[in-house]
């Protein structure tokens, strides 16, 4: 976030689909610039970073993934995942406790593709770092067995291009600190802490530029010899782009088992029979823990679903996630897909963020409910952004076990605040039924809490009229809680949307059946649909279904992608698709293929499910897209992308449930 202007000018720089007009519009509402990144809204942004550390953490979490997918994907003779992970860092980033999470988990498992440079300009919003942050971060780094360099001129950019020829050559994660000046350049503001967040006024930009020997009559000027040379990034991405893709053919002629599994991969496709490895459960008197359970079905997915690749904070034992059949990630075992996490929670889901995003890989984290506490902002950020990430959370009722505090006020809403609220988008799976259902975990919330107040009754009875009234408040609350406890349960599943003698079937369909029998065909064909991926799903005109997020979530499809027209709910309230609403928009209003194929590679859309849409809506010449999905070049195209395979597109008729 520090560097958010610095990034965004980059980006324009170099190409993006960033504006000089959004850059002008920097940290206002509604713009592609926020004072944060975020994830999906602004291109050539790879994580949200508002929150400092988390980029740090997510960086470690792609040198995962990148490490265990060259270990699976890399030949003697083809280097197919060989990317580096930068990252800027700031005195911020470091003091965040995250980091140092992050930082001893690189240097145990050796992460060398990592190449941080460290910002050390020694200022933060209160003054020097002088007042709070003043041990050596070079040498913390080197305990974490980093490697440390030194520029002592950040603004030397051979200095800099050498220390990172050192950060290559090394097999550890490099910290790279180089001392800088913030602000510089500005007459009076240059080096403190009035430069780092409050606008520096006109005098101060207008010395600024006549320090730098810029005209000072010209805002947001960037002369043509400079954007050339940048742009200079575009027909230099073409050449590396269309090498590598060279080398992909190659690769594929050698070794086309692994090139079909890496382009299954890529594409976000699940193996065509990953439905038969799951485990049905019958209801029985014994019955089975729900982290028993889900321990047994992620061994039994995790046979046929290679990309799964996770594990716990230190709790692998308790939330039953290990896999058995496969060996731990380590720096000498880099195939590994157990992820030994250590007692880093807060790390562990900025990691896990990190990986989902990369791509090629399914990551899991899991701890105790509670302890989601501890890595509240990356289980936030993962909503919001819409990363794929899966977080497995066991023990999560009132009566676990003897370790008293440390348990969870209510079951699933450890802040007293419902997950889909603090977490909005996230998706919440709760198992239910006679062994391990609602009733189980809500009524003893209920009971406890009506005695709760039962109990405050009693005291304040006893202190203003003695043991006698007491004794008569505990007979009228008793019958209270008896009366209250039970129907609050039933309440409390109900508005929920869960039905206490119901199960949950693996595609969804009991569960829509018990709800809306409206949404049952529609997520009974998305479950059958070939591949039973989902990229995009559109409600109809007219809403006969309109909670299409839902459908698709618990048909079992993976991904969903909201179509901008159309509003759906979600457990009462408004489901936003987020920052992928202004993308999809230009994907449906687009004249350019170019920019319609970025769209749809840049969130590995290759299924288009459209369902219901009057034929008319966006006919050419129509008010709500004048010249878009209906235009007939784009058509063409598009249709071209079909019969080459690269894109599907199904229509679901709720007329006819084709």
């Amino acid at each position: 976030g520090h560097g958010s202007a610095l990034l965004y000018s980059l980006l324009h720089l170099t190409g993006y689909k960033l504006s000089l007009s959004e850059l002008k519009k920097f940290r206002k509402l509604g713009s592609l610039t926020p004072g944060h990144p975020e994830y999906g809204l602004t291109p050539g942004v790879e994580v949200t970073t508002g929150p400092l550390g988390q980029g740090f953490a997510n960086g470690v979490g792609m040198a995962i993934a990148q490490a265990h997918l060259a270990s699976e994907f890399n030949t003697a003779d083809f280097e197919i995942f060989n990317s580096w992970i930068y990252a800027i860092v700031t005195d911020g980033d470091l003091m965040e406790g995250i980091t140092s999470e992050a930082a001893s988990l690189a240097g145990h498992l050796q992460l060398g593709r990592i190449i941080y440079l460290y910002d050390n300009n020694h200022i933060t919003i209160d003054g020097s770092t002088a007042i709070s942050f003043t041990e050596n971060q070079g040498q913390r780094f080197e305990s974490y067995r980093w490697q440390v360099l030194y520029v002592d001129d950040a603004y030397d950019i051979q200095k800099i291009n050498r220390a990172i020829s050192s950060a290559k050559s090394d097999p550890r994660p490099s910290l790279i600190i180089c001392e800088t000046v913030i602000g510089k350049g500005l007459p009076t503001k240059q080096g403190t802490n009035k430069a780092h967040g409050e606008p520096p006024g006109i005098e101060e930009l207008i010395g600024a530029k006549k320090n730098a020997g810029w005209p000072t009559d010209k805002d947001f000027y960037i002369p043509a010899g400079v954007l050339q040379h940048y742009r200079q990034a575009i027909s230099n991405g073409d050449v590396w782009d269309r090498e590598y893709r060279e080398r992909l053919l190659k690769y594929k002629e050698k070794y086309p088992g692994k090139h079909k599994e890496l382009r299954r991969r890529l594409l976000g496709k699940l193996p065509k029979d990953i439905l038969s490895t799951l485990i049905p459960y019958e209801q029985d008197e014994k019955g089975i823990s729900t982290r028993a359970a889900s321990g047994n079905v992620i061994n039994s997915i995790a046979k046929k679903l290679p990309e799964l690749i996770g594990g716990s904070a230190d709790l692998t034992p308790s939330t039953k996630t290990w896999m058995k059949d496969f060996v731990s990630f380590q720096k000498d075992t880099p195939e590994g897909r157990n992820i030994h996490f250590g007692i880093r929670e807060h790390a562990m889901g900025a990691i896990v963020n990190g990986m989902a995003v990369y791509g090629g890989v399914i990551p899991f984290g899991a701890t105790f409910l509670v302890f989601s506490d501890y890595m509240r902002t990356p289980l936030r950020l993962s909503a919001m952004s819409g990363y794929p990430s899966i977080w497995v959370f066991t023990h999560d009722g009132i009566g676990v076990g003897e370790d008293g505090r440390q348990e969870p006020v209510r079951p699933h809403e450890p802040l007293g605040l419902p997950l889909e609220v603090d977490l909005p988008v996230l998706v919440e799976l709760l198992p239910v039924g006679r062994h391990a259902g609602v009733e189980d975990r809500v009524e003893p919330v209920a009971v406890v809490g009506a005695l709760a107040a039962a109990y405050a009754v009693i005291v304040l009875l006893k202190e203003l009229r003695g043991f006698a009234a007491a004794a008569f408040g505990l007979a009228i609350t008793s019958v209270i809680v008896m009366a209250l406890a039970y129907p609050a349960v039933s309440l409390w599943s109900k508005t929920n949307g869960f039905q206490p003698s119901g199960g949950f079937s693996l595609d969804g369909t009991r569960y829509l059946e018990e709800s809306s029998p409206d949404e049952t065909a529609a997520a009974r064909w998305l479950a059958s649909a070939p591949d039973g991926v989902l990229a995009e799903a559109v409600s109809p005109t007219g809403g006969s279904y309109s909670n299409y997020a839902r459908i698709s979530m618990l048909s079992g499809l993976p991904a969903v992608l909201g179509w901008t027209g159309h509003e759906s709910q979600w457990r009462g309230g408004s489901l936003e698709m987020g920052t992928r609403q202004p993308d999809l928009e230009r994907l449906y209003c687009s004249r350019d293929w170019q920019e319609a194929q970025e769209i749809l590679d840049r969130y590995q859309i290759r299924y288009i499910v459209i369902g219901g849409l009057e034929r008319s809506t966006y006919a050419p010449g129509s008010s709500s897209c004048p010249s878009g999905l209906q235009e007939a070049k784009f058509l063409t195209q598009l249709r071209q992308a079909f019969q080459q395979g690269s894109i599907t597109i199904y229509e679901y008729i709720p007329e006819s449930g084709e």
